[in-house]
């Protein structure tokens, strides 16, 4: 049975214990701004965005909650899925990037999402999606490491083939096809998931989600420290060039909604 109800308070909650645990390391608090959209729209819905800027610890980070309800597909969303025509659909995730002010530890994206689609006399159309993925720009081996075990660990009680496929995936996805280059050093990334059932597979989204602090933290707290000068800091200005590279060009989220 799908439960769409469990999916927004998990989401809900963890967007509080990232928030929590990224501000105690920082020593400032995220500002949070709670956003409805109009019910005349053709997306319904609300959601809770929460920014931290210029703290001590990060330069700017994001973390994103939204839920989100329509009456029937864009057209591009349904093109290659001819079983969503004519359904009406929710849709909910948390989504981060934070950007720290030490060009010493990296760069760290994360989300995690569900999709809900459904229509009268037919069973729902449903999958979720997620992934985390780290872009250094001073990189560790050590760090590097780390953060792959972590999430292969997140992944491991739910089938030995799925981690080599999610990272393989977040590979081939965080590419600058036009560079030839990697964004970063990857991690996982998964899409238009309902393999195990909703339960099983909305176990396995929770246990990647349960597994980004446990990725990040410790890279964070080692690096944060670390000396640094203005020529690192210009290094990270123009990795962070190639960042905003890829979320103008290549980035799904980006591309459904130009």
């Amino acid at each position: 049975m799908i439960d769409s109800q469990a999916v927004r308070d998990y989401l809900l909650g963890l967007q509080d214990r990232i928030t929590d645990a990224i501000a105690a390391v920082d020593g400032q608090a995220f500002l949070t701004d709670n956003w409805e959209k109009p019910p005349t729209e053709r997306l319904r819905g609300s959601g809770r965005t929460r920014i931290l800027e210029g703290g001590a610890v990060m330069e700017r980070a994001g973390v994103g909650f939204s839920h989100v309800r329509g009456d029937t597909l864009p057209p591009s969303a349904s093109a290659n899925r001819p079983e969503l025509a004519g359904r009406s659909f929710e849709a909910m995730g948390v989504s981060l990037v934070f950007h720290p002010r030490n060009p010493y530890v990296p760069t760290v994206h994360m989300n995690v999402r569900c999709f809900i689609a459904v229509k009268p006399d037919a069973e729902p159309v449903w999958w979720f999606g997620g992934g985390m993925d780290l872009t250094p720009y001073y990189g560790d081996a050590d760090d590097c490491a780390h953060f792959h075990r972590t999430c292969k660990d997140s992944l491991a009680p739910f089938g030995d083939d799925l981690y080599p496929r999610f990272k393989q995936w977040c590979d081939e996805y965080f590419f600058l096809r036009h560079r030839g280059e990697a964004r970063g050093i990857g991690g996982i990334f998964f899409d238009d998931f309902s393999a195990l059932g909703f339960d099983r597979s909305f176990e396995m989204l929770r246990s990647v989600g349960d597994a980004f602090l446990a990725a990040y933290l410790p890279i964070l707290t080692a690096r944060k420290d670390a000396p640094y000068g203005e020529r690192e800091r210009d290094f990270q200005a123009y990795r962070r060039g190639r960042y905003v590279e890829f979320n103008l060009v290549f980035d799904r989220g980006t591309l459904f909604g130009l």
